[in-house]
This record gives structure tokens, sequence and C-alpha cells, in this order.
């Protein structure tokens, strides 16, 4: 089925203004070209008057796109591609890759507090035990690698030190092996954390004091939101070919 020349106009547009196109746009396109112009428009705003590096767009596309709350793999293709088209390294890409998947420790953030309430309520309970030398220890490891401490690290470090060192060496790899600048690493934690799957707010609050710590700029820290927000458009891309697939089902049977 060809293209309208309104169709044909705005894709181009979309070519023109995001630097990249995917299939998972032509069935939006073919059921309702207006509404992804205003996509286009929405999404474009970081684009026409941002401030982020490109490669570093495409980086925050892929942590909200590559990370456990969402895993829209349609989406990760299309801008890891995109990046590689913009010199991004592998080496980059896989370590954007890494910093999301320290995602799941938030079950331990959530949790834990929780865990110690319950217990405080019940008795089981009376307060923080000092840290021994090696807890001691492994906080000023902790500290040292990802340049910053906070309390809710204090209590999974108090009740179960191996986990904690575990989640130390996990989360530290990209931090000791990896090549990208430290604000764009915590723009990559700002991404997953604002993003409407998971909005964790705490951490989102300290990886936005963290950014600013490392120079970030307010601008380049809502631009990284505003890349976050488009997010929900994945819902239609992923459905729009359903739809048409189902239409021409439902042709083929009158």
């Amino acid at each position: 089925m060809e293209l309208t020349a309104r169709q044909q106009e705005i894709k181009d547009e979309f070519i023109r203004v995001r630097g990249t196109w995917s299939d998972t746009w032509e069935g939006v396109l073919r059921l309702d070209p207006e509404f992804l112009r205003a996509y286009l428009n929405f999404s474009a705003v970081p684009w026409r008057s941002g401030v982020l590096d490109p490669k570093v767009k495409e980086f925050i596309y892929i942590a909200i796109d590559a990370n456990a709350t969402h895993m829209y793999l349609p989406g990760v293709r299309q801008h890891i591609k995109a990046a590689l088209a913009l010199g991004a390294t592998p080496q980059e890409i896989m370590e954007v890759l890494e910093l999301s998947a320290t995602l799941g420790i938030h079950a331990m953030n959530i949790g834990v507090p929780i865990l110690v309430e319950v217990l405080t309520e019940k008795g089981l309970r009376n307060g923080p035990a000092p840290l021994d030398d090696r807890q001691e220890q492994l906080k000023a490891d902790f500290t040292k690698t990802r340049g910053y401490w906070h309390t809710f690290w204090d209590e999974m470090l108090e009740l179960d030190p191996d986990m904690f060192e575990a989640y130390t060496e996990f989360s530290s790899v990209p931090w000791r092996t990896g090549t990208l600048e430290p604000k764009v690493k915590e723009f990559v934690y700002i991404a997953f954390d604002t993003a409407a799957t998971h909005l964790y707010v705490k951490g989102l609050k300290l990886h936005i004091e963290n950014a600013i710590g490392y120079g970030a700029t307010p601008r380049e820290i809502l631009e990284v939101m505003e890349i976050a927000s488009v997010l929900g458009i994945h819902g239609v891309t992923a459905a729009a070919p359903i739809l048409l697939e189902e239409m021409e089902a439902a042709q083929r049977a009158t």
C-alpha cells in the first residue's frame, strides 16, 4: 500500500527531525498520520532546542527502552542503530545497558526500610546496630567507587553486608572500567528512575543531585526527562500493527 502525499510528507519530516525511522512507525503512519505528526512535535522538543549531544540522547532512549520495567525491544534496536550511526562505540552502549541493569536493586531500597519498620513495630528491632569493621570498609568502598552515599543504603548494609558487597561489585563495573563521563552515567539513572514505568522518586532526586555535582545543567537534566516522557507512545507502536492485521483479517472474512 503506497503512502499518500501527506503520509510521505510526515515520514520525511520525522526522518529529518529525528534522524531515524523504524518499521514500528509504519502502522501508526498509515492509521493516523496526524497523530504521528503530533507525536513528532512532542518528541522533537529536545531535538529542536536541546543541549545534549545527539549520541547521548540515543543513550537515554536506550536506557528507558532496555530496562526491566519496560523492555521495549523494537525501540532498543532502533536507538542502538541510531547511536552507532552517530559514532557511539559498542562499549559505550554496553555501559548504558549495564547502568540500566541496576534498576533491580530498588526492590531492596524500597523493601528493606519497610521490613525495618515492621520489625520495629513488632518489637523485634530496637534501632540500628553499629557497623563492624567490614561494614565500614564496604561503605567506604562504595562511596569511593560510586562517588556518593545515601541513607537508604544504611539498613541494607547493616542487615545483609554480603548482599551489599555483591551489589557494590555489580553496580561499580561501569564506574571502574567504563568510558562515559560521570554526568552521562547519572543521566542514565535519571532516565529510568523518572520513566512512567518506574517512577522511583528517591533515586531520581539522588541522581539529579549527583548529576549537578558532576557539572550537569538544569537544561540538560530537563532534556533527559523530556526524552523519557515519550515512552507512552510504545503502547501505540506495539498495538497499531495488531489493529492493521485484524482489519485485514476482518476484510478477508467478509
